[in-house]
């Protein structure tokens, strides 16, 4: 089924909140949030909203370089894995843009990032109760009404102030995702107007300058970090590309993506990982870099590949790609250029390079709740890191006084492990967090889902095989 297409209505329209509490509210439209409303949707008992400031959806607009492609397959989209009779399916998406046969044709089981990007905006475009240009700016707990207070600020296509609002609800779904991460000793450079070094975010908008630079470094071994040194090392003229490509991970690693490495990415891992101790987890996240943060294999085929073609006339490309080193600290040499000073672990040897533009591709760190959630502080329960303790439904632990329900949305992998951002495990939490809030099974979810068993305490379980057919016994001549 095609969801109807509905009139396009202006950007911030005017809307009254009822009078009556919300059943759920959702803080941030990012991936994960707009999953939830989308299963939200056919469950006619709840009244759900949602609210991002941004004026439209959008998701990582700066990393959406061309022939990029999501690392999870098609069916880890916002649906799927939950209910694939969704009308909210990318297939469904191809089915109302005609494309349905091109894409059987094109035989693609990882689909570009952009062509992800337009099907979360084809599904935000069309489901109700989302309200884009509407900051959150506070929550509280009102003990006399037993729900939550959330006060916003209306903004108009300018992103000013255009009214303030509050909502009532019951529970809230936060969902306000990652910020880009820069190093300390960069942070200077970042905020200070017209220094050349920006963030891995902002690289499509600032490509076509960059290009021109006569020495660019790239700063960082994960996925993007290696686009981004792809797509300059493409557009650089032969013999005088000027790359530098620095990381702190010991080799440019391929990510884990065996079969049974990716059940790490399962409901099963997930619930394993919950139930470890907080400092056995604290160890385990980093020891996994490769699961999250380590290069598709296509792409470091593609980078050696493009390194090769230029050594067939002779010579080596003017390129370095060194890691297992660190930028200690960086300034600023006369208007245009940046001195990094590098530190190598393993040689304990020190360098500086000067470089006319640096590109930081250093990774996203979760959004710090506390702006948002300082009026919930008092009722919310920390871990020895003074972090928000979560449980294994995805909720706040909040004092016993509060009634009501804060789910966490790609906040908790302190608590969840690795597979917390991931996209595939997108569909399966939405569809956990629905069932938890109604108290139904509006979206029932398999009982195991890896092969492997990660703890010995832990016993899988095993399904009842599907009744074999009777067989009739033959009658004795």
């Amino acid at each position: 089924m095609t969801p109807p297409t509905s009139p396009t209505p202006p950007k911030h329209p005017v809307h009254h909140e009822p009078e009556a509490p919300r059943d759920l509210v959702g803080i941030g439209i990012g991936p994960n949030n707009l999953s939830l409303a989308a299963l939200a949707h056919p469950l006619a008992e709840l009244d759900t909203a949602f609210y991002e400031q941004r004026p439209t959806f959008d998701w990582h607009p700066g990393l959406l370089i061309e022939g990029t492609t999501l690392q999870v397959p098609f069916l880890a989209d916002l649906v799927t894995l939950a209910d694939p009779a969704s009308p909210w399916t990318f297939l469904n998406y191809l089915k109302a843009r005609d494309r349905l046969f091109p894409f059987y044709f094109a035989e693609r089981l990882h689909i570009h990032r952009a062509e992800y990007a337009a099907y979360c905006r084809w599904v935000s475009d069309s489901l109700p109760g989302l309200h884009f240009g509407h900051q959150v700016d506070a929550v509280r707990w009102n003990p006399e009404r037993d729900v939550f207070e959330v006060d916003f600020t209306q903004l108009d296509s300018d992103g000013e102030a255009e009214a303030l609002g509050r909502t009532y609800t019951k529970n809230i779904a936060l969902g306000i995702g990652t910020a880009p991460h820069i190093p300390e000793p960069l942070r200077p450079l970042v905020e200070a107007p017209g220094v050349p070094v920006i963030h891995a975010a902002d690289y499509l908008e600032h490509r076509d300058r960059f290009l021109t630079a006569e020495h660019i470094t790239v700063i960082g071994s994960g996925q993007s970090g290696a686009e981004v040194f792809l797509d300059l090392l493409r557009n650089r003229p032969a013999g005088r590309e000027k790359i530098h490509w620095l990381a702190r991970t010991e080799a440019f690693a391929p990510m884990e993506y065996s079969k049974l490495g990716l059940e790490h990415f399962t409901p099963d891992y997930t619930r394993y990982f919950h139930a470890l101790p907080e400092p056995v987890r604290d160890r385990l996240v980093p020891a996994q870099w490769q699961l999250h943060k380590g290069i598709d294999a296509d792409t470091i085929a593609a980078i050696h590949d493009e390194l090769y073609r230029r050594t067939l006339d002779g010579g080596w490309p003017d390129t370095v790609l060194t890691p297992g080193v660190h930028v200690r600290t960086a300034g600023r040499i006369a208007t245009t250029k940046v001195e990094l000073h590098l530190e190598h672990a393993q040689q304990a040897s020190r360098s500086r390079i000067t470089t006319d533009a640096v590109i930081l591709a250093t990774g996203y760190r979760e959004r710090p709740l506390g702006r948002i959630l300082a009026g919930l502080d008092p009722y919310m329960r920390r871990d020895a890191s003074e972090r928000p303790r979560i449980d294994d439904r995805h909720r706040l632990v909040l004092d016993p006084s509060v009634t009501g329900t804060v789910y966490v949305q790609n906040g908790e992998r302190h608590t969840h492990g690795v597979g917390a951002p991931d996209l595939g495990l997108t569909a399966w939490r939405s569809a956990s967090i629905l069932n938890s809030l109604t108290g139904k099974d509006p979206y029932p979810l398999p009982s195991r889902t890896a092969f492997t068993t990660f703890g010995l305490t832990q016993q899988p379980q095993i399904p009842p095989a599907r009744q074999q057919p009777r067989m009739l016994t033959p009658l004795a001549e």
